[in-house]
């Protein structure tokens, strides 16, 4: 039963099973559901049901439908975009300013990245690394390229604390944001800032030093939300669109 007292839809209660199958079978990301025949004979429902419940799995991201005759439901690995959409459908309900995103991202990160500099491979410190050789390289370039190294940065850090949610969290926190920032003025001077902010927090973890690590990006996140106040304060106070951003 819901909260309100009513039954869930059968279309939510049959992608529920199909998702708790899928897991118990050992399936994965790659591997193809059972095809509709035999779905609709299983969960003794209508062709309707089945596909309302297979269209709220790809709204998801859970699966993607393969076109062909030997084609269907094959399961994916989903993204943060739809937890993205939802934070942003949210907020604008609740009239709140992008601030209230990079507050968000003030609060999580440094956090994430203790957990991240006490358990860091050497394989994941090697993407950084390579990551900030990328992120020098275009300070003189595309404005958008440099954008989405800083997004990687964060991202190979968030998925470094070896907890899934954090992973994802940090990951919808920062597509909300770089898609915003995208548009804005990012001078040399702050590309130059950034690259050293992540060169900084790179020693730190490269050290396994989870408080300075955390003290690190804190300050990183802090300096960058300070500067976006100051020279962007309507786009700061703004309530981002879900209709705009995803």
């Amino acid at each position: 039963m819901t909260a309100g007292g009513r039954s869930p839809k059968a279309a939510v209660v049959v992608s529920q099973r199909i998702i708790q199958e899928a897991h118990d079978a050992g399936l994965g990301p790659g591997d193809l559901l059972p095809p509709e025949k035999v779905m609709v004979e299983r969960y003794q429902i209508g062709r309707g049901t089945l596909r309302e419940a297979l269209r709220l799995l790809e709204f998801q991201g859970v699966i993607v439908m393969k076109p062909g005759p030997r084609g269907g439901p094959v399961l994916q690995s989903p993204t943060a975009s739809f937890l993205s959409g939802a934070f942003v459908l949210l907020m604008q309900l609740k009239n709140a300013p992008l601030k209230a995103i990079f507050e968000a991202r003030l609060a999580i990160e440094p956090v994430i990245t203790k957990f991240a500099a006490a358990s860091i491979s050497d394989e994941k410190l090697a993407e950084i690394s390579e990551n900030i050789d990328q992120m020098r390289i275009s300070l003189n370039g595309d404005r958008y390229m440099f954008l989405e190294t800083n997004k990687q940065f964060h991202d190979i850090i968030a998925w470094s604390s070896d907890n899934p949610l954090l992973g994802y969290l940090a990951d919808s926190l920062l597509e909300v944001t770089n898609s915003t920032i995208v548009g804005l003025d990012f001078p040399q001077s702050r590309r130059k800032a950034t690259l050293a902010a992540h060169e900084s927090i790179f020693r730190a973890m490269q050290d396994r030093d989870a408080p300075a690590s955390m003290t690190e990006m804190s300050e990183h996140i802090d300096e960058y939300l300070r500067y976006a106040e100051k020279k962007f304060p309507d786009v700061m106070q703004s309530v981002v669109r879900w209709d705009r951003s995803f």
